[in-house]
């Protein structure tokens, strides 16, 4: 008997075990997960609504505390989220006063969140505020300098050389007179020798005068080809513009595509420069930067004021969330400059010969200021015409004219001087 009711009393422990862990189970999920919250908010809310600010929406920062201060609970919010419109045509108070708050723009209804997803992105937005991280060392507001600012220049090497042959002269020349001083103190004589100062003696010796007047002409030569040849090449040139644009942010860090802004240079002879509408497409929603974005240069201080000119510059009210009509022109400097004889067409690189845009524009990921980076020569274009092999695979474009100079230069793969990239005509006319 007591063996039965031992038994008994066991199966009554296991199951009241079983009871509790599964309602610590339910109540953990019921609380949510914020880490997967979070990567459900980036990827489904993030577009019209901040934790903090609002924005197309009102901020989400504790709404389900905020709510339940207006008597709704979790539930509602579920209802509201997977089927706005049903709430509001339902006669329900507070989903009409959102709706009229926010210009009668239902909210778009996400039916697939489940109850977990919904809970887990609530737990995410329950979160205390992070404080702010202390600004990078050495963080400054101000964009560099423009230029290289690298390395030693070559005049001042040139003027250490002559300073320090300077300083040999003159230590000779103390050398000099104080052995001569020695010896006049020992009185022994110095013979001093006679004949024409050396200068006169240079000038009567025609030989050397007409060597030393070939070589000067030479070296003169020299240099002023050098100089005349850097006459409109601006390789280097990095301006500071009106607006801090960073490219290592955007292209490099964030994986934007540089036709996604530059869209023309996919159909057109240039690549344009991009409205500030394309900006505002992501800055709608992005009026700060992550505290990570900030470098030794730059602070996130620094980078939100930017965002804030851009801003300025549309029209954009960030508190009201909506266009004042009151805009400013954007004087961009422009950097890359093709003397206007010459003709140079972007999508018959980009999207005919398919060259990367690097190849001319250099690693335009890793610049924090966009430069210069190419000669743009002529001599360099002729060269890459001539080392370049053209993309002819899946080119319909190519596919004839590269069957007949294939035979014709008994070779499979043909540069594009081979197939006419050097005559005048194609960048002279």
């Amino acid at each position: 008997m007591k063996q039965v009711i031992h038994r008994k009393f066991s199966k009554n422990i296991f199951r009241l075990a079983i009871v509790i862990l599964l309602a610590f189970t339910t109540s953990v999920s019921a609380q949510g997960d914020p880490a997967k919250g979070k990567a459900l908010f980036n990827s489904n809310c993030a577009a019209c609504h901040q934790l903090d600010k609002k924005m197309t929406g009102p901020a989400l920062r504790n709404i389900e505390a905020r709510l339940s201060e207006e008597g709704l609970d979790k539930e509602w919010i579920h209802s509201w989220v997977r089927n706005s419109s049903g709430l509001i045509k339902s006669g329900d108070a507070y989903a009409n006063k959102i709706f009229n708050e926010y210009n009668n723009v239902p909210m778009t209804a996400f039916p697939q969140l489940s109850d977990e997803d919904l809970d887990n992105i609530l737990a995410y937005t329950a979160q205390e505020k992070a404080a702010p991280a202390p600004a990078a060392a050495g963080a400054v507001g101000a964009a560099p300098a423009s230029g290289d600012g690298d390395g030693i220049s070559n005049q001042i090497i040139l003027g250490a050389l002559v300073l320090l042959f300077g300083l040999l002269a003159m230590a000779l020349i103390l050398v000099r007179q104080t052995l001569n001083r020695f010896a006049e103190a020992k009185g022994v004589e110095v013979e001093k020798t006679s004949g024409l100062p050396l200068w006169k003696a240079f000038i009567q010796n025609q030989f050397l005068v007409l060597v030393t007047v070939v070589i000067l002409l030479l070296v003169g030569a020299y240099y002023a080809y050098g100089f005349m040849m850097q006459v409109g090449v601006d390789q280097g040139y990095q301006p500071v513009q009106p607006i801090h644009y960073s490219h290592k942010i955007h292209a490099g860090d964030n994986g934007i595509d540089c036709k996604y802004c530059h869209s023309s240079a996919r159909v057109s002879k240039t690549s344009g420069i991009p409205s500030l509408n394309v900006c505002m497409n992501c800055h709608k929603s992005i009026y700060e930067v992550a505290e990570s974005t900030a470098t030794p240069e730059h602070s996130k201080e620094f980078y939100d004021g930017e965002i804030q000119k851009l801003y300025k510059a549309v029209g954009w009210d960030d508190t009201e969330q909506k266009y004042t009509g009151e805009t400013q022109p954007v004087k961009w400097v422009r950097i890359h400059n093709l003397p206007d004889f010459v003709y140079f067409n972007h999508s018959q690189h980009v999207t005919v010969a398919g060259v990367e845009c690097q190849t001319c524009h250099g690693p335009v990921e890793e610049m924090e200021v966009m430069y210069q980076h190419a000669p743009l020569t002529m001599g360099w274009c002729i060269n890459c015409h001539r080392e370049t092999n053209v993309k002819v695979k899946d080119n319909d474009y190519y596919t004839k004219i590269h069957e007949e100079l294939s035979k014709k230069y008994g070779v499979e793969e043909l540069t594009a001087a081979q197939m006419g990239a050097l005559e005048c005509g194609k960048c002279h006319y």
